[in-house]
């Protein structure tokens, strides 16, 4: 995909990538830096968590791209005293390399130059943040078949969690940004499979949350499915939501509700993804009835 990526300028005045291949603009509302800032940090409560928290705070940052999710989470974090990871994944290190190379159009990259060109040669980077230990890799290639190699058949329990690293090949995380091209797009990172080996790599006793910018009901059908809790997040300039999902309901400030279940099932979009195709179906009796049954509903009469 020699050539894919571009600069485009956005309403706001922001720079931001566009892949031909894909059709798609990467942070297209409020730009790399806005958006990154509000959809993932701030909507995670990153701050606070790694404030709050003993030890090593955990990152999956799904969808490298650019890294502006990425730097932004360093920029959050940097006068807090505390030991940062982030473990990135991405099929392409293209748009890393092209947004190095347009670090002053983008701004955002500006400062961790050398981090960034770090990761793309090493695919790993070691250093001080401000006041903040940071250890970032990069895992260069197919996330769902990486994930399906690595996640274990169940959640990983307390009594495992210290094997984790060597079970996953990452440490299990606090936190997940997820920001795949969208499923028309890239249907392969948002089926039910991935999601539900997605939900057993976390461990059990620890707290994760994930957020990405999708609204769809497919996707919130999927993540329910998949074992998660699923809630509204916010709004990010040209979306009035997106999705916040995690392991624990109390992360969640705005759970789904019953008015959500009886808008699904009348979507003619909300079956989730079974296979890497791109379709939309109506949500089948059997999905019906899982969804109804989910701990988030058990005690709504639906």
């Amino acid at each position: 995909m020699s050539g894919d990526y571009q600069l485009v300028q956005l309403r706001s005045g922001a720079q931001t990538l566009f892949s031909a291949s894909y059709g798609e603009k990467m942070h297209p509302g409020l730009g790399p830096a806005a958006e990154a800032e509000l959809l993932y940090v701030r909507q995670l409560q990153i701050r606070e968590r790694l404030q709050s928290g003993a030890g090593e705070f955990v990152v999956w940052d799904i969808g490298l791209g650019g890294a502006a999710n990425a730097t932004a989470l360093l920029r959050a974090t940097r006068e807090i005293p505390g030991q940062l990871r982030i473990v990135s994944f991405d099929n392409t290190a293209e748009p890393l390399a092209f947004a190095l190379n347009n670090a002053a159009a983008l701004n955002y990259p500006v400062g961790y130059e050398n981090q960034l060109a770090e990761l793309l040669d090493l695919r790993s980077a070691q250093f001080q943040n401000g006041n903040c230990s940071v250890e970032w890799e990069f895992h260069l290639g197919d996330f769902p078949a990486w994930l399906e190699r690595r996640a274990p058949s169940r959640p990983v329990d307390a009594i495992e969690s210290q094997r984790a690293e060597t079970v996953l090949g990452a440490p299990a995380p606090h936190a997940i940004f997820y920001d795949a091209f969208s499923p028309a797009k890239n249907p392969a990172m948002w089926t039910l499979p991935v999601f539900e080996n997605l939900f057993r790599a976390l461990d059990s006793a620890q707290p994760c949350a994930l957020t990405t910018y999708s609204r769809s009901t497919l996707l919130r059908a999927t993540l329910l499915l998949a074992g998660f809790f699923v809630g509204v997040g916010h709004a990010t300039g040209m979306k009035e939501e997106t999705t916040i999902a995690a392991n624990r309901l109390d992360l969640i400030t705005e759970p789904l509700n019953v008015r959500w279940l009886e808008r699904a099932v009348r979507s003619d979009s909300a079956e989730p993804l079974h296979e890497p195709v791109y379709r939309r179906q109506k949500l089948s009796p059997e999905t019906w009835e899982r969804l109804r049954a989910h701990p988030q509903f058990r005690a709504i009469d639906v």
